[in-house]
């Protein structure tokens, strides 16, 4: 929803789908109003950090994310999707060890299937400490900020680049 994809993937045709407070059941019971009938080549997918924060447990981000897979590629078999790792953020930091459970089951999956595509934003995003830089959030700590995707853009352009 914050993210400006068209300026910040000035030459590539997107369309940002993003919806403030989603889930990813969200996006598979909205999938073919906003998704499949764009017909995309590429699904940028970042989701899982509000289930989490509203109590679902990793195990169900999983089979949910399965789930949304299962519905684009019913529709969309030759779509990739890329899964943009669940974030670390300093307001959600108590749920660290859900978001990395979720993270690293979703990406096991995503090896296994040359469609899906894992993006780890963790691992960049945390500094000194082991925790989330703080210079990559806006005031609430969960939101990212010019800097916070800034950081994913630079992550995502090289697997974008290699899909054309």
């Amino acid at each position: 929803r914050h993210w400006n994809v068209e300026k910040s993937f000035p030459s590539m045709p997107v369309i940002n789908r993003g919806f403030g407070g989603s889930e990813i059941s969200d996006s598979i019971f909205f999938a073919d109003r906003i998704i499949i009938k764009h017909q995309p080549r590429t699904i940028v997918f970042y989701a899982g950090d509000n289930d989490l924060a509203r109590g679902k447990s990793s195990q169900q981000v999983v089979a949910d994310y399965q789930a949304f897979v299962k519905k684009i590629h019913a529709s969309l078999p030759k779509s990739k999707i890329v899964f943009v790792a669940i974030k670390p953020s300093i307001a959600r930091w108590k749920l660290i060890e859900s978001i990395r459970q979720a993270n690293k089951q979703i990406q096991q999956i995503t090896m296994t299937d040359p469609l899906q595509v894992f993006l780890d934003v963790d691992t960049p995003m945390i500094g000194a400490g082991g925790k989330p830089k703080p210079e990559l959030f806006v005031k609430d700590g969960l939101h990212l900020n010019v800097a916070g995707y800034k950081l994913w853009n630079s992550l995502l352009i090289p697997i974008l680049n290699s899909s054309k």
